[in-house]
């Protein structure tokens, strides 16, 4: 059975990480296909968004230990440009929302690739975990990047030194995650959210990816320019004039993410 699968539900490609007996670790052939897949997807315009979560208990448990003791193991160097890298890399960059659903434990790279999405949501039962430092690693995967954006510095700091366990509310509560559902209406609620997105003015969505991206780097009045650039571009859009036109005539407006 494949390592990673895709369903088209409307217009959101579900992608669950499907290793459920190793918690999803990564391997070589799970990198790669999950990033042909992110580009079959980056590439089909009937899809509108993407939904990323993890099959049995964990979301994903980071890297496959297991592959590096056997035969011919990959080394760091291949592990990180050419499987983890390139994941966040795409994920960034696709012009599409990418909801990640954490369905259960999420350490170390698994985590990271979580943390890197547009919208992260998680089961009350999950949990988060920054493992490198158990087995004298650094965090990666754009890890040192994300985090202390999402928490402050000081608490990115600590999490990854001590390596201590985040339960989901707890998550919520730092601004790691959007929202914690129960577990019972996680898969519903979840889905709902990458199903709403994939109705909006996704055009839009995208310019908005872009702008945040540059403003890791941008001073003020550097993203004030690319604010300008971008909303010159969304106001050129289908979806804008649709919006402005089902506003004043009081109907719901139709986008096509165009």
């Amino acid at each position: 059975m494949s390592s990673v699968l895709i369903e088209i539900k409307d217009s959101v490609a579900i992608i669950t990480l499907n290793r459920p007996d190793k918690f999803n670790a990564i391997n070589r052939e799970m990198a790669l296909l999950l990033q042909k897949l992110l580009d079959d997807c980056a590439d089909d315009k009937k899809i509108r968004a993407i939904y990323l979560t993890g099959n049995g208990k964990a979301f994903c448990a980071g890297q496959d230990l297991g592959e590096l003791m056997g035969e011919n193991p990959p080394g760091f160097k291949v592990i990180l440009s050419e499987h983890y890298n390139p994941i966040v890399t795409r994920i960034r960059n696709i012009e599409k929302p990418v909801v990640c659903a954490v369905n259960g434990v999420a350490a170390g790279a698994g985590a990271n690739i979580a943390l890197c999405c547009d919208v992260v949501v998680a089961t009350h039962s999950a949990s988060f975990i920054q493992a490198f430092s158990k087995i004298g690693l650094i965090p990666d995967s754009g890890g040192t990047f994300t985090l202390p954006r999402l928490t402050g510095f000081q608490k990115a700091s600590a999490l990854m030194m001590l390596g201590e366990k985040v339960a989901a509310t707890e998550a919520e509560r730092i601004g790691m995650v959007y929202k914690v559902f129960s577990d019972e209406s996680f898969a519903e609620e979840s889905l709902r959210i990458a199903l709403t997105l994939s109705q909006m003015p996704t055009k839009g969505l995208a310019y908005t990816k872009m702008a945040l991206n540059a403003s890791f780097n941008n001073s003020l009045e550097d993203q004030l320019r690319k604010e300008d650039e971008l909303q010159y571009k969304a106001a050129n859009t289908y979806d804008y004039k649709e919006g402005v036109a089902a506003f004043i005539e009081k109907r719901t407006p139709l986008f096509k993410g165009e």
